[in-house]
């Protein structure tokens, strides 16, 4: 199996830095389905390629699988297991370019953030329509999967049989051209590849729904063939599938009531809208004009500070280009009358990057954004927006973990599929508390939600305020 990655332009020199493997060496990994080697084809100024080829143990695997069973027939071997670029090329590509998946370039940071003009290419795709279902088969199955994702996607196909008398064969030579960020074209691989062969090679668990919310971030919720992903990827099991499509239905209507908002009092707005009146009312108070929202995903903070006549300037930040096209649809942005629309600008960029563009000022708001980053990335956003972009003020909201018994949560469960880790109050004062004092702010913290007696808010939010040197 084989997968080849090439990246084009003045940038491609940096390949090696962004997937973490050196071109210079040709590096082999061990992995439970067989032997992957990294190695460099091409190498120029302007087109570098990297190639991931993985050889599989045919015997072994069918001996491994087959132990209980006295006698193996032939057909247990003669498979397409060993050449086809199903699961098997999916679990190589996750552990060996687990640290670009993630998007993490200590190197080039910005081009790891950024869309890259990139070309990949799959010799020998399983293309496979489902049983009894879908009849989508071949590369019209691939189109439907790869082009909503802003590839160009080329799928050539063979005849099959004695002088193609058996049709076309279930295979495809794919070639995907585009603009996408490395991470992403990863990720959509990592996924895609097993629902196209529609044939796992390994037992499909429960941590099979995690592995496909969180690899399909930023594409998969608002994906037109959504269904059939989910269904394929997880293998038809109907209980993963329905806990599947309800987290990525959360992930679609961002931000995502915590659990119990609809056990709180009828009298009471849902959580996030208390959220949104006490931040909005932070900002108030202390006057910002204009105001980042950072992390804005689809723009629902986005929308109030747009329609307050109080705020002058505001800016929108994602990471994920998608998100940030499916905002200014939203928004109506093309609606807008021009004074309002000038009022506004979608930015790309990274939390946990410098982005110079967003310095000055008056507020930058963190909404239930620090829990999803991986908690040896906070230094870089402490960095990043406290240090780089040191606005007036910043406020941080977060879930509090003292409260999710309240919801019935069990110990060390988390509100979102997507949250790497929740603070207890105690552990977000540490924080808050440590920043401040490096960073010359000083901080108060605020109760958002109804206050348990025992267990505080459901979400605390920290009010920075920068200090005069």
């Amino acid at each position: 199996m084989l997968v080849t990655v090439s990246l084009t332009g003045p940038d491609a020199p940096a390949l090696g830095h962004l997937l973490h493997k050196h071109p210079d060496r040709v590096q082999t990994f061990a992995l439970p389905v067989g032997e992957a080697t990294v190695f460099y084809p091409e190498s120029s100024a302007e087109r570098v390629t990297a190639a991931l080829l993985l050889e599989v143990d045919p015997i072994g695997m069918v001996k491994r699988r087959l132990t209980s069973r006295e006698g193996l027939a032939l057909t247990d071997y003669v498979t397409d297991r060993p050449y086809a670029a199903a699961s098997m090329l999916a679990v190589a590509i996750g552990r060996v370019f687990t640290t670009a998946m993630n998007g993490r370039c200590d190197s080039f940071p910005e081009l790891a953030a950024s869309p890259l003009p990139l070309e990949i290419r799959v010799p020998a795709v399983p293309a496979r329509a489902t049983a009894g279902g879908d009849p989508l088969a071949g590369g019209q199955l691939v189109r439907e999967l790869f082009e909503p994702l802003g590839w160009q996607v080329r799928a050539a196909e063979a005849p099959f049989g004695p002088e193609g008398s058996w049709g076309p064969a279930p295979y495809v030579d794919l070639t995907l051209t585009g603009s996408v960020r490395l991470a992403d074209a990863l990720s959509h691989l990592y996924v895609l590849l097993p629902v196209l062969d529609n044939a796992k090679h390994y037992w499909v668990g429960s941590d099979e729904v995690t592995k496909l919310v969180r690899r399909g971030e930023g594409w998969l919720a608002d994906h037109p063939r959504r269904e059939l992903i989910v269904r394929r990827y997880l293998a038809a099991r109907r209980d993963y599938v329905e806990d599947a499509t309800q987290r990525l239905a959360a992930l679609d209507d961002s931000p995502v009531d915590e659990p119990g908002d609809d056990a709180e009092e009828e009298t009471a707005a849902p959580l996030k809208v208390q959220r949104l009146e006490a931040v909005m009312g932070v900002v108030h108070e202390v006057g910002a004009r204009r105001v980042v929202d950072l992390g804005c995903g689809e723009g629902y903070y986005l929308r109030v500070l747009l329609a307050d006549p109080a705020i002058t300037d505001v800016v929108g930040v994602d990471v994920s280009p998608r998100v940030l096209a499916k905002a200014e649809r939203r928004l109506g942005l093309d609606r807008l009358p021009d004074h309002q629309r000038d009022k506004i600008t979608l930015r790309q960029s990274s939390v946990i990057y410098r982005d110079d563009q967003l310095a000055g000022f008056d507020a930058i708001l963190l909404v239930e954004v620090i829990e999803h980053l991986e908690p040896d990335r906070i230094a870089s956003l402490e960095a990043s927006v406290f240090g780089a972009a040191r606005p007036a003020h910043v406020v941080v909201t977060t879930p509090n973990r003292d409260y999710n018994p309240v919801y019935g949560l069990a110990d060390g469960g988390r509100r979102h599929p997507d949250h790497r880790f929740e603070w207890t109050r105690a552990e977000f004062a540490d924080w808050a508390h440590g920043v401040a004092e490096r960073r010359g702010y000083r901080v108060e913290f605020r109760a958002v939600g109804a206050v348990d007696p025992v267990a505080g808010p459901p979400t605390q939010l920290a009010l920075f305020a920068r200090e005069a040197r």
